[in-house]
């Protein structure tokens, strides 16, 4: 019986993982290089998560860490596009 339930519950799990979805981004400038780079990397329900904790200095600090420590694909000139739409759109 409990390897039934383990299995129930592993299913289960893996199911709900596989179903994450993603947030509607909101329209605005800056919107299609964030859809497309930022989600290369995580799900863009991160962005919402972050919300409520970064003001602009945060998104720029955020931005940067991604590009320059994790590597995301963001462009010098992209940068303060991206930095910009989250700052308007998910800043707090």
């Amino acid at each position: 019986m409990q390897k039934i339930l383990f299995v129930a519950l592993s299913v289960l799990s893996l199911s709900a993982w596989a179903d994450e979805s993603k947030i509607h981004l909101k329209d605005g400038p800056g919107k299609d290089i964030v859809a497309t780079k930022c989600a290369i990397c995580h799900s863009t329900d991160m962005i919402q998560i972050n919300s409520p904790f970064l003001d602009h200095k945060g998104w720029e600090a955020l931005v940067a860490k991604m590009v320059n420590v994790m590597g995301a694909p963001i462009t010098p000139e992209e940068t303060p596009v991206v930095v910009d739409y989250l700052t308007k759109n998910y800043g707090k």
